[in-house]
């Protein structure tokens, strides 16, 4: 059917209707042809069954005299069979023949006949042998055998497939005007569909119609087609004034994307390069020495060394998860209607049970409730408040706060705190990846928080900033998209 996928509709009707006809004539004409064959068969054999029933009662008497010549002129009455090319009469001491007849004379080539050969009529691929058994009162006295040739039959096959080709050829040329004729019906209007939906898809215009010629299903389809233009029609003005403000759109987030993917691929090669060096160094060697060197060392060495290789790879497994972070923020986020107070109060009780001496006051604010991915938005938290936690840790009464703040269109949310804070002076520098503003001997941390908090935060379609003073605590906020 490939054949019939590079054709036209008009193409594909007529060779369907031909292909139709032709199959079903064909199959008929086969039809025949065999029937025809097997039945002229079976009139043949019936024919020399019954001359071989005649010659088979006439024989009787020569066979039981000895009379030879009688056989042979008994056996001459064949010739009024043109399809007995010989035939032969055996004794039943199945000696040399008693007596034989060929159609083209004694000097003619004789067919063989079989020793042997079971009553009744046998085809073979060019004769037809019978043999028929010569009895008297019960007693077998001799056989005979009859030879036939098919040329009869070969004949009236030649004959037959003549008639057979000129009735398809001209059923063929019948169905080719019958075919011409429907598909001429059938694929006009799809022909004018086709035209029309060519033009309209060339010159977007939509003013055009195509032009129906009945109420049958092609007619019912033209109709449909011009309702759709119609519609596209109407649609098309409301498009065009859409489209400006969607390339302003477009160009606002290909731009916001443009600066989401340099600082993730900066963060990526940071992470990659400078971080996994170390690791890689530090639990090697910690190997080597584990293998090389453990006689010498005593239980607490070797248990030192494994903390070290355990830690180095709980470091990596962290890289890796960073890094995973930085690619989920090119897909699209599973959004869904959180509860931020009861995430909050999770990372507080966490932070808590990870320092059970410290007394830190977490005051959640309830109620807070935003359409974000929650996984992300828990990391959110768990960067700011953690960071909270971390420098207030040189406070008596240090506090952590959690709240939202309703004055804009979108509701702000923050994590406020009594600690360190921080000189505004540099406040810029928060959210790049590994800026610090306190040295690593008053608050470790590795600088990587707030730029994935921004990166998040960005990703919702919200911003984040900060204000703090020296001494003073600071207070991080960030909006979140309301309607993304």
């Amino acid at each position: 059917m490939r054949v019939l996928g590079r054709l036209t509709i008009r193409q594909k009707l007529t060779s369907i209707a031909m292909l139709s006809s032709i199959t079903a004539l064909v199959s008929a004409s086969f039809a025949f042809l065999a029937y025809d064959l097997h039945s002229f068969r079976q009139s043949l054999a019936r024919r020399i069954m019954t001359d071989a029933k005649i010659v088979s009662f006439n024989s009787v008497s020569p066979l039981l005299f000895n009379d030879a010549e009688t056989a042979t002129a008994t056996l001459g009455g064949l010739k009024a069979e043109p399809a007995v090319v010989a035939a032969v009469i055996r004794s039943q001491d199945g000696g040399r023949p008693f007596a034989t007849y060929f159609r083209d004379g004694p000097s003619a080539a004789r067919p063989a006949f079989p020793p042997r050969a079971a009553a009744g009529p046998v085809f073979t691929a060019d004769h037809l042998l019978v043999s028929e058994p010569i009895r008297f009162e019960g007693k077998p006295l001799g056989t005979l055998l009859i030879q036939a040739d098919l040329g009869e039959i070969r004949d009236r096959q030649r004959r037959y497939a003549g008639i057979v080709l000129a009735v398809l050829g001209g059923s063929f040329l019948l169905a080719l005007a019958m075919s011409r004729l429907v598909e001429k019906t059938i694929s006009r209007p799809i022909v004018h569909l086709a035209d029309t939906a060519r033009a309209v898809s060339s010159q977007k215009d939509y003013s055009v119609r195509a032009a129906a010629e009945g109420s049958d299903e092609i007619g019912l389809l033209v109709g449909t087609f011009n309702e759709m233009l119609d519609q596209i029609q109407r649609q098309d003005s409301d498009l065009k004034e859409a489209r400006a403000d969607l390339e302003r759109r477009v160009e606002t987030r290909t731009r916001d994307l443009a600066a989401a993917n340099k600082e993730l691929e900066a963060f990526s090669y940071s992470v990659s390069h400078d971080l996994r060096a170390p690791l890689r160094a530090i639990d090697g060697f910690s190997k080597a020495v584990l293998t090389d060197y453990s006689p010498q060392l005593d239980e607490r060495g070797r248990h030192y060394l494994e903390r070290v290789r355990a830690a180095t790879q709980r470091m990596s497994q962290l890289i890796d998860d960073l890094l995973g972070l930085a690619r989920v923020s090119r897909r699209e986020l599973v959004r869904k209607r959180a509860d931020l107070s009861e995430i909050a109060s999770q990372v507080g009780a966490e932070l808590s049970r990870r320092q059970p001496t410290r007394q830190v006051r977490v005051d959640v604010q309830p109620g807070l409730t935003a359409e974000v991915d929650p996984h992300l938005l828990t990391i959110v938290f768990e960067n700011l408040m953690g960071n909270a936690w971390k420098f207030t840790g040189k406070k008596a009464d240090a506090r952590v706060e959690v709240g939202r703040q309703a004055d804009g269109s979108a509701p702000t949310f923050y994590v406020r705190d009594n600690g360190a804070g921080f000189d505004m002076e540099y406040a810029d520098k928060l959210f790049g990846a590994f800026q610090r503003l306190h040295a690593e001997a008053d608050f470790e941390g590795t600088g990587i928080g707030l730029a994935t908090v921004q990166r998040i935060v960005t990703r919702h379609g919200g911003h984040i900033w900060a204000e703090g003073a020296v001494d003073k605590g600071a207070t991080f906020y960030f909006t979140l998209e309301r309607n993304p």
